[in-house]
């Protein structure tokens, strides 16, 4: 058991018998009345996101949750089969779990995936990525100050807006929280 006061991005909570992870919380203290946490929470299983007030102080059920560095072997039918570093045991997950992080996600990638009473829950990846833009439309010729984007495919399949100026078999970076164009790689 934990208090509203103690909520933080990433924490598991079980509500009602289903799992929830904070998504973003915020601490309000208006000018009267008691102060209140704000958060929005993405159920575990379903995907579902809603937004939840608690009084502060407030107890809450916090789910025991392990979170473990996985290694991304390969796919198997339906399912992602992950090795946990330091047991080598595997784990196949569900696509439901996987989710949109499967844009991402490259073999021998390291993730981190929260297990739950033996089931794996969440697969979180880092931050960014360093993965090859495989396809783009050539870039134009001209006024390039315009800022101006053109869609490529990532070597996943996945597909993000890049700048005019990148050109196909070029290693980028990219945000995998929400598939934006961070930069060139150079090796």
């Amino acid at each position: 058991m934990a208090t509203s006061n103690d909520l933080k991005n990433g924490v598991v909570l079980n509500i009602d018998g289903q799992l929830w992870t904070v998504i973003d919380f915020q601490h309000v203290k208006p000018g009267k009345g008691g102060a209140f946490v704000r958060s929005k929470l993405k159920n575990v299983l379903t995907g579902k996101v809603v937004d939840k007030t608690f009084n502060a102080g407030v107890k809450v059920e916090t789910a025991s949750v392990d979170r473990r560095d996985m290694q991304y072997l390969y796919r198997d039918g339906d399912s992602w089969v992950f090795m946990d570093n330091s047991s080598y045991e595997q784990f196949p997950v569900p696509d439901s779990i996987v989710g949109d992080s499967s844009k991402y996600l490259l073999e021998n990638q390291t993730v981190q995936v929260a297990i739950h009473e033996g089931n794996p829950i969440i697969v979180d990846l880092p931050a960014s990525v360093e993965i090859m833009l495989t396809y783009t439309e050539p870039g134009l010729q001209g006024d390039r100050s315009s800022g101006g984007t053109k869609p490529a495919t990532l070597e996943t399949g996945a597909e993000i807006q890049v700048p005019l100026f990148i050109e196909s078999n070029t290693k980028v970076k990219v945000d995998t929280r929400d598939g934006s164009y961070l930069g060139r790689v150079d090796d």
